[in-house]
């Protein structure tokens, strides 16, 4: 991983207690504060899944595919009673400890895996399924939600994800490092306590690379970084403009692909997480959970959606790439979804049933609130 601008102060860097699972799998503590009991070991009769995915360049698209049939087995919306998220208390979970704060663990269902050869066949089309995948959980309140957060307990989740970007970035083949959350069913969610992922590909995800090639084309044209000037076009308009807080914006984009979509930006040029200071990367998880707030005052019943960090490459164009969240509800109305259908998902045409300022004003009366 490159040197970083402002990496946060010591303890941010690594977890408070590491451990190993039954199976074998590696889970790490971060805490609030500093010295909890973390001894309390795996217990369970559990034995490592076999998984060997693998990658498929899809040659129309110019696109690598994960293949992870192991997945269908994964676990599917249980009760709460056998959420396998919550703390070890009546009965044993992926977490050992009676209670915790924050975690991360590897995924026992991983689209991609460490530990397999780089190489593959030569013919290019299909390659070992390298990487790692891992789940962090925010909190032991199986009710809790990311919005809902203290700031103590986003400065643990802001440790957590530097380290995480950080770690992952050095491991052999390892390209791109994504953390975000999915919630509500809507989404897709097969786990409903409150939890993230982090995902370290072996390669630059497309929508990833497109962006880092048009950030490229008008460095090259203007001479400065695309999103600079995006943020001061959004700060100078105003007519999207949600929240500025700080160093960072919150903004609706000019042509946003959901009916509800929010970039929250750092208004200085920041790469990745592991660039900003440990009080920044608080101030902008603050912001997200605020937007998260907002969806949820739109509309009767809690919004499904997704959130997570667009940041630099391990190596590969690090000097265009420019950090922000992107969040977004599909829900476009009370009751009504948004579906990526024949012309988004055939095509890659996308509609917008909604005004872009119309969102962003109904977005700031809800934040007022």
């Amino acid at each position: 991983m490159n040197d970083h601008d402002d990496v946060a102060p010591d303890r941010a860097i690594g977890p408070d207690a590491r451990t190993r699972l039954a199976d074998g799998r590696t889970l790490l503590y971060y805490d609030d504060v500093a010295g909890a009991d973390r001894s309390a070991s795996d217990s369970r009769p559990l034995v490592a899944l076999e998984s060997e995915p693998e990658l498929r360049y899809n040659a129309l698209l110019g696109e690598w595919v994960i293949i992870a049939p192991h997945r269908q087995e994964r676990t599917y919306l249980p009760p709460e009673s056998e959420c396998p998220l919550c703390p070890s208390r009546e009965r044993a979970t992926e977490i050992p400890a009676s209670d915790y704060d924050v975690v991360v663990f590897e995924n026992r269902f991983p689209s991609l895996v460490s530990g397999v050869a780089i190489d593959g066949p030569p013919d290019g089309t299909r390659r070992p399924g390298i990487g790692k995948c891992e789940v962090i959980c925010f909190s032991s309140d199986h009710h809790a939600t990311f919005a809902g957060l203290g700031a103590a307990r986003l400065r643990t989740v802001s440790r957590a994800l530097i380290d995480r970007t950080l770690e992952l970035g050095t491991l052999p083949g390892v390209e791109y490092v994504l953390c975000f959350e999915n919630r509500g069913e809507e989404i897709g969610v097969t786990l409903n306590h409150p939890h993230g992922q982090i995902y370290a590909y072996p390669f630059i995800p497309a929508k990833i690379d497109r962006t880092l090639s048009v950030a490229a084309d008008h460095q090259a044209r203007t001479g400065e970084c695309l999103m600079c000037s995006l943020v001061a076009r959004e700060l100078a308009d105003g007519d999207r403009l949600v929240a500025a807080v700080d160093e960072f914006v919150a903004f609706v984009p000019f042509a946003p692909r959901w009916p509800f979509e929010v970039h929250i930006v750092p208004t200085r040029h920041v790469t990745d997480v592991p660039a900003l200071a440990e009080g920044s990367a608080v101030t902008m998880l603050e912001l997200q959970a605020r937007v998260l707030r907002a969806f949820d005052r739109l509309f009767p019943s809690p919004a499904p959606y997704i959130a997570g960090f667009i940041q630099a490459p391990v190596t590969d164009r690090r000097e265009v790439a420019h950090l922000y969240a992107e969040v977004f509800t599909p829900r476009r109305a009370a009751g009504k979804l948004k579906y990526l259908a024949g012309s988004e998902s055939l095509a890659g045409a996308v509609s917008n049933d909604v005004i872009p300022e119309t969102a962003a004003e109904m977005l700031r009366q809800v934040l007022a609130e």
